[in-house]
């Protein structure tokens, strides 16, 4: 990972996780989390393993309670969006390349959305179409865990 972000600065990376594999004991889980957290991932994609009818892992022993998992996942879900707010806070006050997307209203307001070369989220306010249209922004500010630009 140091390797990866001593050559491109500005990588943002991501994985997947399944939490509450059969098995999964608290010290496995939290080793994984403070692994996780000291990686930090610009974003964590978290899943609850689900028994699928016909896999060797439906029928191994050591199950894990549902309400265990969901812990489990809420706790990784926190670590990931705080992630990727202080990652998406670096780029307040800067200009970056959007391919915009899809339009989006919110609170009565047009949006619309896209993403940077690096996977941000990055809306901005408008009733221009910008559908499929890469446009230099510069980004304004932070609403939740979406970048918020001027055009």
């Amino acid at each position: 990972m140091d390797l990866l972000r001593k050559a491109y600065p500005n990588v943002s990376l991501t994985t997947d996780v399944i939490v509450g594999f059969p098995g999964e004991t608290d010290a496995e889980f939290n080793i994984t989390y403070e692994n996780l957290k000291e990686i930090k991932f610009y974003k964590m994609h978290i899943f609850k393993y689900s028994q699928r009818k016909g896999t060797k892992a439906a029928v191994m022993p050591n199950q894990i309670d549902g309400s265990i998992k969901e812990e489990r996942s809420r706790k990784l879900i926190e670590l990931s969006d705080k992630n990727e707010k202080e990652y998406n806070e670096q780029y307040v006050g800067k200009e970056v390349d959007v391919l915009f997307e899809e339009p989006h209203v919110e609170a009565g307001k047009r949006y619309f959305k896209g993403h940077t070369t690096n996977y941000l989220v990055v809306k901005v306010e408008t009733e221009e179409n910008l559908e499929n249209e890469i446009r230099k922004v510069k980004v304004a500010k932070l609403d939740g865990l979406e970048l918020v630009a001027d055009l």
